[in-house]
């Protein structure tokens, strides 16, 4: 057998710098990667890491010329180039080189481009993390590395992902995507669950890891983790779950004991703040039942007086506003400083438009109030409500007549009259009392008579019914209308989540509220009041007074299919859009209620029957997810929710994206199921 012919290895040597020069047989002429000033300043840092590759410049006579050109290594060369010119390395510094002879120059550039193995990923985050066990910063390992802070933020993340599922990265079990998603929690314990988890499931997409690592946390988003706020939470000893890859608006709150009373904390202290202005009863809770306020009459204050400096403060904003706006009338754009002051001046005279409500002592000491919390995170105070039981009693005077007839017959004896037996005649000695059975008799005739004269004035009829049905949404005083028209406003023995913070609900509570302020405080005043309206303003008040009995609500054992048909027609016949009202299908309002084939069914309808194959392999909860970002803008309903008539989500043409034929739902976990609003 013949020996083996050993390798030698070129000559290491070191050339001085300006000795050297660039060869034309460099593959390299597309700048990729690091700078030349950064990798200079990181020679500049470290010194030379990694030598040049040359090959002596022969002349015309065959004979080396004593300069080296580079045809591996350019970057490195035009890097030390750039530290001689800054003075900073001086011209004749050797530099440690390769020489080579023999072969072709442009294979030495190829050659050490293409062999190159990159880093890999997993590498350089735990690369990242060692230098910081090592004491250096991450401003200072960001400064060595000419990467931004978040970056090195970014890579200590993903360094501390549970070990496990970093092995799986570093096997290729995983994308660099799906580490990034399991950066969202903090906890191995709870990402390799997740990973289990996901073990049984078809799709793994980062949106459905992120989903899964914060289903059991509250969005900082949430209206309780904003009315106590994030800082509050945090020095209570709370820890907000980050996403550093991608919006995560704000982040999720991991420790929902600890929000809960935070929040019961600080409703006590705003409750107990409110009670201190007399009333007789605070109710506190982060949400009430919507319709809790029926039954209960609300009372009408005034608003507090402006004090003379406070008119003079309004009646200068006001004035500035009416310049601005003569002296920018016919201007197209505003500048963005007369824009602004716009906005301030408009902010403030708002202020002075709405005034807090100022009730009398007496009718504070017998009503209470409920403070919650608002779909924006805000405390949301209703005053002024009286519960039945604290009402004044309401002592009915005895008519005159009535008196003086009791007092003439005061001890003698009574007669029994039948009902259908004629009454005596009164003794003709003077002005006696009408008796009741006349008096029924002739308010009998006068009432069919006004029921005909009412019948030939629908302009007095359309205001007497407005008159009683406003008295007892308003007042609870119906009994002072003559007119026996009865108004219920429904309440929800079952109560839908979120539906005291709906789109419809808050709609609701700020149209009523304006009514509130527009009529007058006292019942006797209302029938002029309406009288002095004009025709617009009676039929919207007529509007919102009938609206509030709309009860089409199906009740196991109040069956009514008359009714319900009846809604049908009422919502064509004011065009509902469920869709348009802010109704969504979650995994709360609908998805997690039903079975797995209602859920396929919905994503068929509104997505296409290929989407809905993609998840029929999932199990019931994470179809359900799935199914809620599927549907997420659809405006797709269910049946129940559907105005006979309108064009459906079962109607839209199914969608075509990737080779499955299903549109890429991205990973923004913005799609998640909202909190009231929301």
């Amino acid at each position: 057998m013949a020996p083996v012919q050993k390798i030698i290895l070129p000559l290491s040597r070191d050339i001085p710098f300006n000795k050297l020069v660039l060869s034309q047989s460099n593959v390299r002429r597309i700048k990729a990667g690091v700078s030349v000033d950064e990798l200079a300043e990181d020679i500049a840092r470290r010194g030379l890491l990694q030598g040049l590759s040359v090959r002596a410049v022969v002349g015309a006579d065959s004979i080396e010329t004593g300069m080296f050109e580079i045809p591996a290594g350019g970057r490195r060369y035009r890097a030390l180039e750039l530290l001689v010119k800054q003075k900073r390395l001086a011209k004749t510094a050797p530099v440690p080189c390769v020489v080579r002879d023999g072969g072709i120059p442009e294979e030495d550039s190829l050659a050490e481009n293409i062999q190159r193995a990159p880093l890999h990923p997993l590498d350089q985050f735990r690369a990242f993390l060692a230098l910081k066990e090592k004491g250096q910063t991450e401003e200072e390992i960001a400064a060595a590395f000419f990467v931004s802070v978040s970056v090195v933020k970014q890579r200590l993340k993903l360094a501390s992902v549970s070990s496990r599922l970093l092995d799986i990265y570093a096997e290729d079990g995983m994308t660099l995507d799906q580490l990034m998603a399991f950066t969202v929690s903090g906890d191995p314990e709870r990402q390799e669950q997740v990973f289990e988890r996901l073990q049984s499931s078809y799709d793994k997409a980062p949106y459905i890891i992120r989903r899964m690592l914060t289903e059991d946390a509250v969005r900082a988003a949430d209206k309780r983790a904003q009315f106590i706020g994030i800082d509050a939470y945090v020095e209570a000893g709370g820890t907000v779950l980050r996403d550093l890859f991608q919006g995560d608006d704000g982040g999720w709150l991991q420790d929902v004991t600890l929000v809960d009373r935070l929040v019961a904390e600080k409703l006590k202290a705003d409750s107990e703040a409110i009670a201190a202005e007399g009333w007789k009863w605070i109710e506190g809770a982060p949400d009430f039942p919507y319709g809790h306020t029926f039954g209960l009459r609300q009372l009408r204050g005034l608003p507090v007086p402006l004090t003379a400096e406070e008119e003079a403060t309004r009646d200068a904003f006001q004035a500035e506003s009416d310049r601005l706006s003569e002296e920018y009338d016919s201007a197209e754009d505003l500048p963005e400083a007369v824009d602004e002051r716009f906005a301030e001046l408009e902010t403030a005279l708002e202020a002075f438009e709405n005034r807090p409500i100022a009730f009398e002592p007496a009718e504070i000491a017998r009503a209470g109030a409920f403070v919650s919390i608002a779909q924006d995170g805000t405390l949301r105070i209703e005053r002024g409500f009286v519960r039945p039981e604290d009402e004044l009693p309401v002592e009915s005077e005895p008519e005159p007549a009535e008196a003086e007839q009791a007092a003439s017959i005061e001890g003698e004896d009574t007669v029994a009259i039948e009902a259908d037996a004629p009454l005596p005649e009164p003794e003709e000695e003077g002005l006696s009392p009408i008796s009741d059975r006349l008096m029924t008799e002739l308010t009998a005739h006068r009432t069919l008579g006004l029921r005909q004269a009412l019948g030939e004035r629908p302009e007095i009829a359309f205001l007497a019914a407005l008159h009683v049905l406003t008295l007892k949404v308003f007042y609870h005083y119906g009994s002072e209308s003559c007119l026996e028209l009865d108004l219920k406003s429904v309440g929800f023995g079952t109560q839908a989540p979120g539906l005291n913070d709906s789109v419809s609900a808050e709609a609701i509570r700020t149209r009523h509220d304006g009514w509130v302020k527009a009529l007058p405080k006292e019942s006797a005043d209302l029938w002029d009041a309406l009288q002095a309206w004009d025709g617009d303003s009676r039929l919207a008040l007529f509007a919102h007074v009938v609206s509030l009995s709309v009860n089409a609500v199906h009740e196991v054992w109040n069956r009514r299919p008359r009714a319900l048909a009846h809604a049908d027609r009422l919502a064509q016949a004011v065009d509902l859009d469920m869709a348009a009202m802010g109704w969504n299908p979650t995994v709360d309002t609908f998805l997690g209620r039903v079975t797995k084939a209602r859920i396929l069914q919905a994503v068929a309808e509104a997505k296409g029957q290929r989407a809905a194959d993609r998840i029929e392999h999932l199990k019931k909860g994470d179809m359900a997810s799935e199914a809620e970002t599927l549907l997420a803008g659809t405006g797709w309903l269910p049946e129940p929710l559907r105005t006979p008539g309108r064009t459906e989500a079962e109607d839209v043409p199914e969608p075509v994206g990737e080779e499955d034929g299903v549109v890429d739902t991205g990973e923004a976990d913005g799609a998640q199921r909202t909190a009231a609003a929301e």
